[in-house]
């Protein structure tokens, strides 16, 4: 069996892309498919998208991976499925999933893991909301054969549009990657968050609550992003993500923090902050929005929290009982490994591709 793999991003670089799909179909060799991922964007193009500027570099790059695209539509007939994950292309309408449905017969099984159909741009590139077409979700949905996606919410938005929603929660490597327990003993005690600058406007939530714990207590706290917040409400410590040390770097949380607010995009995303914290034995301590609520245990492998108030006192106790981040994170760990580890989502995955 072949599968056309359509991604936005270049192979290893997009978490989205690296915990859905592209760890499962590094193994296809035990599962009789042969996975050909092309992605949109190239190397050079996904390395400057998200930098302000760059107008003439970034339109080369796109009319690039548009021709591209089109050029695929001469060797669609050797692949059993189309896998695409978010879009074929990542503006305008679903021209390319329209062809490859309607005119071309095959079957597409779509992924997405956010609530994509909301119209949303950065601020690197505001104007990219115009031409998106996020609109275009709802009519790939009625092009596809399955429609994979990470949470309840964003299957409840894809049940009316396709007769096969399926849940596939995005997950971890335990036994390759994310294989480790957090030593607690270790110093200096470090809160910690992780994620892309997209996100940034979440962790207002917290940060007045650890300015307050500041003045009673001493600890690090550790941001890991593709950009520097440059926050100034706060001292932090910014590292640059990178894939070398990606690892090595969550390693020197003892509590790792997923704020939320509660909007129609939060509710789309799928807790992968909170999967990667507690599968390497780290106190995850989250809002209760989404799928939070279903990762999270409260008071047994993390903690929920709705307030400030709740915000401080779960902290503190994080932070005053050594003992208690062990057990937590110690629990943490088995529930991921469980319930969110490539192992235990392997086999779900792969009847994607088996044939009616």
């Amino acid at each position: 069996m072949k599968v056309l793999v359509l991604t936005p991003a270049p192979n290893n670089i997009s978490p989205s892309q690296r915990f859905r799909f592209e760890h499962f179909i590094g193994k296809r060799s035990q599962n009789n498919i042969i996975f050909i991922q092309k992605p949109f964007f190239s190397d050079s193009t996904w390395s400057i998208l998200y930098e302000k500027g760059r107008f003439f570099r970034k339109t080369i790059g796109i009319f690039k991976g548009i021709i591209n695209r089109f050029l695929l539509l001469f060797s669609i007939f050797k692949y059993d499925f189309i896998f695409i994950h978010r879009e074929a292309i990542p503006i305008g309408p679903p021209v390319l999933e329209w062809i490859i449905a309607k005119l071309l017969r095959k079957k597409i099984i779509y992924d997405f893991d956010d609530s994509i159909w909301i119209k949303m741009a950065s601020e690197s590139n505001p104007m990219v909301a115009n031409v998106k077409c996020s609109w275009k979700v709802e009519k790939i949905c009625r092009y596809s054969y399955i429609v994979s996606v990470g949470n309840e919410f964003l299957a409840k938005y894809a049940k009316p549009l396709c007769k096969d929603v399926r849940i596939i929660p995005t997950v971890v490597d335990t036994e390759l990657m994310h294989n480790r327990l957090k030593n607690q003993q270790e110093t200096p005690l470090t809160i910690g968050w992780t994620g892309t600058f997209t996100n940034f406007h979440n962790l207002e939530i917290v940060i007045p609550v650890l300015n307050e714990l500041r003045k009673k207590y001493e600890f690090r706290f550790l941001i890991i992003a593709d950009k520097d917040p440059s926050f100034s409400s706060i001292n932090y410590e910014y590292k640059k993500w990178k894939l070398s040390t990606e690892i090595e770097d969550l390693m020197e949380m003892n509590i790792g923090i997923m704020p939320l607010k509660n909007t129609e995009v939060e509710l789309g995303k799928c807790a992968f902050k909170a999967i990667q914290y507690m599968s390497l034995g780290i106190p995850a301590v989250v809002s209760p929005v989404g799928t939070n609520k279903q990762v999270v245990t409260d008071c047994a492998d993390g903690f929920w929290v709705e307030n400030e108030t709740e915000w401080y006192q779960k902290l503190e106790k994080l932070i005053t009982n050594t003992d208690t981040r062990f057990e937590i994170g110690k629990n943490a760990r088995s529930r991921i490994v469980a319930n969110y580890s490539v192992k235990a989502i392997e086999k779900v995955f792969f009847n994607l591709f088996e044939k009616k």
